[in-house]
């Protein structure tokens, strides 16, 4: 099975490295690592892509990680996403390789680019919020909140009472009534480096889209 491990550990050489052998010795065979975040506090915050075989518990690499000095599991949860961790640049190229639906095609990346569960390109109408595009795992009841159209930067947005735990993020779309939202079920927290990766990338979207 597999699961993404969000952990934060000292931003020290070695480190990463004591994780790996961590994690390997707890039955975990590691597919990716990505950097998320270099802290100013000397810390850094990784994600840990793994497959675990279905006969290991997903709390032995907690113990595993908690038993190294400075080591914090921030977040491990199954990862459905696939098998592979796909970066910035992957969505780019999705969304310029079809100018036309740009927007459209960054809605689709965004779940495995964020690790997020859903994501959705929703635009003010006369008649109140309208979904322009969803991922297939999107909520199907998405209220009408006028704070997603008052955007002026990429943020952390208020959760929704019908949608549970969900930490969201949102993006205004530059020159367009419109707005990029992303959702995770109960974390991790979106942290600021996130945030400003999301506004960059809708940004260029949205100027990839207008040139059409």
């Amino acid at each position: 099975m597999a699961f993404l491990l969000r952990i934060e550990l000292p931003d020290v050489p070695g480190s990463l490295g004591a994780v790996a052998t961590a994690l390997g010795g707890a039955g975990a065979d590691i597919h990716a690592i990505e950097i998320v975040e270099h802290r100013s506090d000397g810390k850094a915050v990784d994600d840990v892509l793994l497959e675990l075989p279905v006969t290991t518990m997903p709390d032995k690499l907690i113990t595993a990680c908690h038993h190294l000095e400075g080591v914090r599991v921030q977040w491990i949860s199954r990862y459905n996403a696939g098998a592979n961790l796909s970066m910035d640049l992957e969505a780019v190229e999705a969304f310029t390789a079809e100018p036309a639906r740009a927007l459209e095609s960054l809605t689709e990346k965004i779940p495995e680019t964020f690790r997020a569960d859903w994501a959705l390109l929703v635009a003010r109408a006369h008649v109140g919020l309208h979904v322009l595009h969803a991922t297939p795992t999107a909520p199907e009841r998405v209220p009408d909140v006028e704070a997603w159209f008052t955007m002026d930067h990429a943020q952390r947005l208020s959760p929704v009472a019908d949608w549970g735990s969900m930490v969201l993020a949102g993006a205004p779309v530059p020159h367009r009534d419109a707005a990029v939202l992303f959702g995770r079920h109960g974390g991790p927290p979106i942290l600021d480096s996130e945030i400003a990766r999301l506004g960059h990338i809708v940004g260029l979207a949205a100027s990839v889209s207008a040139a059409v």
